[in-house]
């Protein structure tokens, strides 16, 4: 199964999160993985590599932890905000009926967010995401060309952008490109 940018930034290193690595990969090769989209202060946002679900995005910890309850208060609070922050962007750019909020953790063990605009009759039966069929969820009809890719992140980008000035009456910090 070919990787997103996600894996490319958890850096892969014995399941460990190394923010540096990738800060430093991302640098060196002067190119950022398609899939990514920006950086905020607690996490990297990046569109899922399958769209099954147009918009499906995830936002990673930049603290390599399992749990949300890990990160000390401030930053958990931040990391709730900019997460919340990234799902308005995406229901803004996607315009779902419901957003899907969750925080597993059981396969990749590093704290991250996964955000699913969902609109009505988008799954045979109502329920999560993870009731389709892994062939389903997988399938590479649903991998968007790099031209879709393109269009999708910096849409996404501009929006995390614009409500991250406006949320920085509230909070500091604005989203920018790494």
């Amino acid at each position: 199964m070919k990787r997103s940018c996600a894996w490319w930034l958890l850096g892969r290193r014995n399941s460990r999160w190394d923010a540096s690595s990738a800060k430093e990969s991302s640098r060196s090769s002067g190119e950022k993985p398609p899939y990514f989209v920006c950086e905020l202060s607690t996490g990297y946002v990046v569109l899922g590599d399958h769209q099954r679900f147009q918009g499906y995005t995830l936002f990673l910890s930049k603290q390599h932890v399992t749990e949300l309850y890990h990160l000390p208060w401030e930053i958990r609070t931040r990391f709730l905000q900019e997460m919340s922050l990234v799902a308005e962007a995406v229901a803004a750019v996607y315009h779902p009926d419901k957003m899907n909020y969750e925080l597993l953790g059981n396969g990749d063990t590093h704290l991250h967010w996964h955000l699913f605009p969902r609109v009505a009759g988008d799954t045979p039966q109502p329920g999560p995401v993870w009731w389709l069929p892994r062939e389903e969820m997988w399938n590479d009809a649903f991998l968007p060309t790099p031209q879709q890719l393109a269009q999708q992140t910096c849409r996404l980008r501009e929006e995390i952008i614009r409500r991250s000035r406006t949320a920085a009456f509230f909070c500091e910090g604005e989203a920018r490109d790494v």
